[in-house]
């Protein structure tokens, strides 16, 4: 059975208590790999090998650094194929949404923050004719990066390309449900020949490995993707040490869809930001509210189209609907679905784990499921479920669904549906919502800022957000 390694001072490492973790393949319910459990120690020894090679990375020329990770992107684009099987093997998605999606959007990170470190421009102030000030931004430091296993390749790129980008040496954890394409990105990275210490993995659990690096008072800034609830844990450990913290955290999101919109487009679209990656997306839109003059037509095409998802074997290219990521992820969808049942929803279909033959037999399979009938406010449409369950709810006006928009304690992201100008405007404007989309939905500009609003987050991903973040400021200030 293949072990996996920490990546360590440029090289492949045991864990040092020498014991590992099972790693399952969801789509067959089997452990197929082992992982490191790490702990303190070898935190300890990855902060220690960054700490040692932040002096040469810091100071080294930010086009030696982009051409290095550049170099990291080819690889990745060289080894396609291999990467988006081993995600989808590790992570139960199906395949073909990792060769299309997931692989690609992690070699984008790479190339757009390995050039956009290229391009910093400093802000400069004339002072009358006294002074001139001007801005510097250095490099923070030893970054912590902890990524979720939802997007496991592509959002563990997101963080760690900025700040190696920004000139922050690094001490990464990806999520221990799904730890291989870590596991072979560091193997790309000794190839690419990345200097050693400058990046380092290490992987294991949450409360062991992951609590071990937000503790490390030589890591200055933490960067997570992931649970509201751990991220409340993350700020209370860090914020008292005064560490930098950017929180990308969970989302109940609206579709709004209003009865002038491109109805074709709105379903199609909505079939996508409902189901894709078995609603495991952050930014899945898992509360549709519909204008009612259109509600019974959206509704019975939307359950129709719903129903024709493939759900199967992820490595089968026609699968539209794969395993949920563990056994006890797939138990907490299906208990949502029993509580929407109590607060009086109706299933219009889905509803249950689904067993698949051949291979998949012992799988972790859940039915894309779709409710009406429930309250805008009761739990199933107040709590995050990250899972393929979508509410529908009519609305008669803007100000109510405004109103039911925003009741819950987060604010990630939003959709909208409707030809008109003025009212998307408006309503976009209403939204308490981070990211807000416009007849359509993913669609995504690395330039733009990232995050959400209320319980969704603390600060911003993307763009010059993302470096700035790791970087601080240095204002000078020269007297003429």
């Amino acid at each position: 059975m293949q072990k996996i390694f920490n990546y360590i001072n440029g090289e492949m490492t045991p864990p040092v208590s020498g014991q590992y973790l099972d790693n399952y393949n969801p789509a067959e319910g089997k452990v197929y790999s082992l992982i490191p459990d790490s702990d303190e120690r070898d935190v300890a020894n990855a902060t220690s090998a960054a700490k040692q090679a932040f002096p040469q990375w810091s100071t080294m020329a930010p086009e030696r650094r982009s051409s290095i990770l550049q170099k990291i992107a080819d690889l990745v684009d060289r080894d396609l194929d291999k990467l988006a099987r081993a995600e989808s093997v590790d992570n139960g998605k199906p395949l073909n949404l990792a060769k299309s999606l997931d692989i690609p959007r992690a070699s984008a990170n790479l190339r757009f923050f390995a050039t956009a470190s290229m391009h910093f421009a400093s802000e400069a102030h004339i002072t009358g004719s006294e002074a001139v000030n001007y801005t510097l931004r250095a490099p923070s430091g030893v970054a912590g990066c902890i990524s979720p296993w939802n997007l496991p390749l592509y959002l563990f790129t997101w963080k760690v390309a900025p700040a190696l980008a920004a000139g922050c040496t690094v001490v990464a954890k990806p999520s221990e449900l799904t730890p291989m394409t870590a596991f072979m990105l560091a193997e790309l990275c000794i190839e690419a020949g990345l200097p050693k210490g400058v990046f380092n993995i290490i992987h294991g659990l949450g409360p062991k490995a992951g609590q071990a690096i937000i503790e490390h008072p030589e890591i200055t800034a933490i960067s997570f993707t992931g649970g509201t609830v751990t991220g409340k844990k993350i700020a209370a450990t860090a914020a008292p040490m005064f560490k930098k913290l950017s929180l990308e955290l969970g989302g109940k999101n609206p579709n709004i869809i209003f009865a002038d919109c491109d109805l074709e487009l709105a379903l199609t679209t909505s079939i996508q930001s409902s189901f894709s990656n078995q609603g495991e997306i952050c930014l899945c839109g898992s509360r549709m509210f519909i204008e009612r003059s259109i509600y019974g037509k959206f509704v019975t095409e939307f359950v129709k189209r719903t129903k024709a998802l493939k759900i199967g074997d992820p490595l089968d290219e026609q699968t539209k609907i794969g395993a949920l990521v563990s056994e006890a992820h797939m138990k907490k969808i299906l208990s949502y679905i029993d509580l929407a049942k109590q607060e009086g929803g109706k299933i219009l279909t889905g509803g249950n784990q689904i067993k698949i033959g051949g291979r998949c037999e012992s799988g972790y399979f859940v039915e894309p499921t779709i409710i009406e009938g429930l309250d805008a406010k009761c739990r199933t449409n107040q709590e995050e479920i990250f899972g393929p369950i979508v509410t529908l709810v009519p609305f008669e006006t803007e100000e109510e669904v405004l109103e039911f928009s925003n009741s819950t304690a987060y604010g990630l992201s939003a959709t909208i549906w409707t030809e008109n100008l003025k009212r998307a405007h408006r309503v976009a404007a209403g939204v308490k919502s981070g990211i807000i989309w416009v007849n359509c939905w993913l669609f995504r500009d690395l330039r733009t800022p990232f995050g959400g609003m209320k319980q969704s987050g603390v600060g911003r991903e993307g763009g010059w957000e993302a470096l700035r973040f790791f970087t601080d400021a240095k204002n000078v200030c020269v007297k003429l």
